[in-house]
């Protein structure tokens, strides 16, 4: 007796996903060793990579992404990320390298994925601690000190500035810059706050394909949830429930792309596993975002105890 066996008539029913098949779901997830099995949709050159402990994932993610800065310094080519707020733990990594290297950070361009917002766009200001342009410049810009991103090259997802991002992404690739995706797995399997029930607004793939962003976006009720447990000591009543977000059109766009998913609770708890497993076994689908991850060239660094066994243990 599980979910699907009591789902209809629950309060549940109707609550997750129309195309999310939960069967399909179960099977995805196998025994923790298989996890990072080559499986048949993968680009070539996606990697997933098992880290054995949080300080591990940090350093190895932080390093990923600073050598791509100085591989583009070292070519003398412009270099643009998407960046997002969550995880974290990597941009003092990325700190340390860059100012080990002495590598200054003149030719990046950043773009944040996403950003608090109202039903109008309207963002949090960014003096607030749960701004993510607060986060972004705590974490990483400002303990970059002289050797930072210039002011100028810093986009973050206003209402006013996210509309810019397709034209200031296309101009960078038409220099040659390389654009990066940086990016975390949500509980709902989002990108940047790109939910799987947005799939139902498109007629068909490859039109959600091609949206670029979204403003005052609807979040899902689980996102609400995991940012209150993550980012609000558990505070419901602090977390915004829309967002501005970059969409599929954008982030699809990425030549390489560096994720991390590190969703442990301790005691055994977590958030993630499920989740990690959906993206890489489940197939590429509108309806679960992070599916098309494994289509991308690039690394996907995971906490080994995301990888399971998902089994019932009462905490």
């Amino acid at each position: 007796m599980k979910f699907n066996d009591t789902v209809k008539g629950s309060a549940l029913e109707g609550f997750y996903p129309a195309g999310w098949d939960f069967d399909k779901i179960d099977a995805c997830i196998g025994e923790p060793e298989s996890v990072t099995e080559r499986q048949a949709h993968w680009n070539k050159d996606f990697t997933p990579i098992c880290c054995d402990d949080l300080s591990d994932f940090a350093t190895y993610m932080g390093h990923e992404i600073a050598i791509k800065i100085k591989q583009a310094k070292d070519a003398g080519k412009k270099i643009a990320f998407i960046l997002p707020v969550g995880p974290m733990g990597m941009y003092r990594w990325v700190v340390y390298f860059l100012k080990a290297w002495n590598v200054d950070c003149s030719h990046v361009y950043t773009f944040n994925m996403d950003e608090w917002a109202d039903g109008d766009g309207n963002t949090l200001e960014s003096s607030n601690p749960g701004s993510f342009q607060f986060t972004m410049e705590q974490a990483l810009f400002n303990p970059l000190g002289e050797l930072t991103v210039p002011v100028s090259q810093r986009n973050f997802a206003t209402k006013d500035n996210l509309p810019t991002y397709p034209e200031k992404i296309a101009a960078l690739k038409a220099e040659g810059a390389e654009l990066v995706l940086v990016y975390g797995i949500g509980r709902m399997c989002h990108i940047a706050f790109w939910e799987p029930t947005f799939a139902a607004d498109y007629a068909t793939a490859e039109e959600w394909e091609k949206a670029p962003y979204r403003i005052g976006a609807k979040i899902h009720p689980l996102t609400v949830e995991q940012n209150a447990l993550t980012s609000f000591k558990s505070r419901t009543t602090l977390v915004p429930c829309r967002a501005n977000t970059i969409g599929p059109g954008l982030f699809l766009q990425a030549d390489y792309a560096i994720g991390g998913a590190d969703g442990t609770l301790g005691r055994g708890m977590q958030w993630q596993g499920m989740s990690l497993w959906m993206t890489l076994r489940y197939g590429k689908t509108p309806w679960i975002t992070s599916s098309y991850i494994p289509t991308l060239p690039g690394k996907l660094f995971f906490h080994k105890e995301l990888a399971g066994p998902l089994v019932a243990e009462c905490n």
